[in-house]
């Protein structure tokens, strides 16, 4: 079938969770630092390891944290041979284990990008994303019925041809228990105009079986990047995606991501930068991760500067009380100037938002992942 497409305005061996690798625990930074915020290095980055990034955290039935992420070997290139290793905290963050290789290299690149989730079955999903060239990247996703203590095979997610992009941390289940994996695809990455096109990736039986939504959105330059979703309390669900224009787009379904209103631009602004979205369950409210500094070169705001538009710090959190209609001023999660901060994940657990992002000194070669547990008061207190 050829899908719908909405165009803008302007255009199984399981593997032994158990078997470690020879590496030491990872020092954290000393926590609590303020107002009850814990921070840690769940990986610093070495000349072996140079990158440790796109991860998300998934919290055990005992309360352990398992973090899983991107372990990258012979340089930081998103093609670099990486891996996808977890590691696990007992005391909230502080402090990780020994890591554990969750999911080896079987692209001819790598594999990478991690999100993790907890089925309403109570089984654990693990989605990762195997790179074999600039033409073919596709999404899997693999189950754990022991509380991620062993995995079984591999499912593929997105079968058709191409180089298909999902973000760490953005596979999200409906209320009506279906499954849904945000996609961005090209033909061919690394060219001077990818045409990246958005598109959702459906599964009503908890993830063992995947079909394509109907609706390819696009966006202007490079395309429509790095979709995130989030529902609606009225069972619509948002999309929102990555741009070259200098704000983030959205788009609505309103058939459970079969089909997607024309995408169009946000009143958030943001560089090239994904931005991450997720709700608070206790609550409903909306919290928002970004960069929030968009370099501008004329007062009309339509021309952006170069590297991304924007760099990427500080890293940013807003709140919203209304499903996106007003947030709050944002708050900096980090505020460093030389250091750069993307890719973050966001799991709620007890009272408090548990993040991960990348931590990369700019100017830098080398990647480490950094986590925070944040108390969800302090993102609607005044700094």
């Amino acid at each position: 079938m050829t899908p719908h497409v909405a165009l803008p305005a302007a255009r199984s061996a399981r593997l032994l969770l158990g078997l470690l690798l020879p590496t030491l625990a990872v020092a954290a930074v000393p926590g609590p630092v303020s107002e009850g915020v814990i921070e840690s290095f769940i990986a610093q980055a070495t000349p072996e390891h140079p990158r440790h990034s796109e991860g998300d955290v998934l919290v055990l039935r005992d309360g352990t944290l398992l973090a899983a992420w991107t372990e990258f070997a012979d340089g930081a290139r998103d093609d670099a041979p990486a891996r996808i290793v977890a590691a696990r905290s007992a005391d909230g963050g502080r402090t990780w284990g020994e890591r554990a290789v969750i999911q080896e290299n079987t692209g001819r690149a790598n594999v990478m990008s991690v999100s993790l989730l907890r089925s309403r079955t109570g089984d654990v999903l693990f989605f990762y994303l195997r790179k074999n060239s600039s033409t073919d990247l596709k999404a899997y996703v693999r189950r754990s019925t022991d509380d991620a203590a062993t995995w079984g095979p591999p499912v593929l997610v997105t079968p058709e041809e191409g180089y298909h992009v999902m973000n760490n941390a953005r596979v999200i289940q409906l209320r009506s228990g279906r499954l849904l994996a945000p996609v961005a695809t090209t033909q061919r990455v690394g060219t001077k105009q990818d045409d990246f096109r958005t598109v959702v990736h459906l599964s009503d039986d908890d993830g063992r079986t995947w079909r394509r939504g109907r609706t390819w959105l696009t966006a202007p330059k490079r395309g429509a990047m790095e979709p995130g979703l989030i529902e609606l309390r009225d069972g619509r669900v948002l999309q929102i995606i990555r741009t070259q224009t200098g704000f983030i787009w959205r788009s609505f379904s309103s058939d459970g991501g079969e089909t997607w209103t024309e995408a169009s631009p946000w009143n958030i602004e943001a560089p090239e930068a994904p931005s991450t979205l997720a709700a608070v369950p206790e609550t409903g409210e909306w919290l928002l991760v970004l960069n929030p500094h968009v370099a501008w070169t004329n007062p009309e705001r339509t021309v952006l500067g170069a590297n991304h538009g924007g760099a990427r710090t500080p890293l940013a959190a807003r709140i919203s009380r209304d499903e996106g209609a007003t947030w709050s001023p944002p708050r900096n999660l980090e505020s460093d100037p030389a250091i750069t901060y993307a890719y973050t994940s966001v799991t709620f657990h007890e009272g408090r938002a548990l993040l991960t992002y990348y931590h990369f000194p700019v100017g830098g070669k080398m990647l480490s992942l950094k986590f925070r547990s944040v108390p969800l008061g302090w993102f609607s207190t005044a700094p």
